[in-house]
């Protein structure tokens, strides 16, 4: 059973439709990749996805459960976990402390906003897990404000995964990282992907096709090509659309 199932998922602003009968579905230690040029609507999906915005029609599954009507925090609290285009930490929290609170707001092991939660041993150990998970362990004292470009993407992906998602939606991670960065994150994804079923979407092409079990292409709104990186790759509709005729 699919993860992640999305059936004819659409969404229009005005006259202009950003999602048309969008469906597509992700199982079980799969990642599966949306691709398309600027403009056709990725992120829009990702944002009905989330709970960020409401689709017009269709239906949105997560483990079985329809979740299309849920805010974005039951939507958390079913097992969806994001990371965004625009990374968002608390600058003024260390990196322990910004793992520990996405912990903390989890579990729910204390009532009092923005507590002390690093010094809750549990919780602690935990967030000291999931940042030797994503290369930070060594960085966990010092302020999110004073990490690197590329350090804030894996924080932000070690906040997600303190939630102990079921499924992943990552939105652009690899945006303004160097290769070395990106190569680093792909590794670090390459290892979670048969853990934590996810849905990608990017832009840098090497890592979509080592990561990706299955892409869908997105123009205006619309499902131009889907199947295995291999078949996309050479689809005349997704290279037309773009990847472009010379794309190897």
């Amino acid at each position: 059973m699919s993860v992640l199932d999305i059936q004819n998922l659409s969404k229009s602003f005005g006259a202009v439709r950003v999602s048309q009968n969008v469906s597509l579905s992700v199982e079980a230690k799969k990642c599966h990749a949306l691709i398309g040029p600027n403009g056709a609507g990725k992120t829009t999906l990702i944002h009905q996805i989330s709970g960020v915005l409401t689709p017009d029609a269709g239906r949105i599954r997560l483990d079985g459960q329809d979740i299309t009507a849920f805010p974005m925090w039951r939507r958390a609290q079913a097992g969806l976990g994001r990371t965004f285009q625009i990374s968002s930490t608390l600058a003024s929290f260390s990196v322990l402390e910004n793992v520990a609170l996405a912990a903390q707001a989890k579990a729910g092991s204390s009532m009092r906003f923005f507590g002390r939660a690093a010094a809750e041993t549990g919780l602690n150990r935990k967030a000291s897990d999931i940042l030797a998970r994503v290369g930070l362990a060594d960085r966990a004292g010092i302020l999110a404000a004073d990490l690197s470009h590329g350090e804030r993407r894996l924080l932000e992906l070690g906040i997600a995964l303190a939630g102990g998602p079921k499924f992943l939606l990552l939105d652009e991670p690899m945006a303004g990282l160097g290769r070395v960065e990106s190569e680093r994150l792909t590794d670090i994804l390459a290892d979670l992907r048969r853990e934590i079923p996810m849905l990608l979407v990017e832009h840098d092409m090497d890592a979509i096709f080592r990561l990706a079990d299955a892409v869908t292409v997105l123009v205006d709104g619309v499902v131009v090509a889907r199947g295995t990186p291999d078949e996309v790759r050479n689809d005349p509709a997704a290279r037309a659309a773009y990847l472009g005729e010379d794309f190897e």
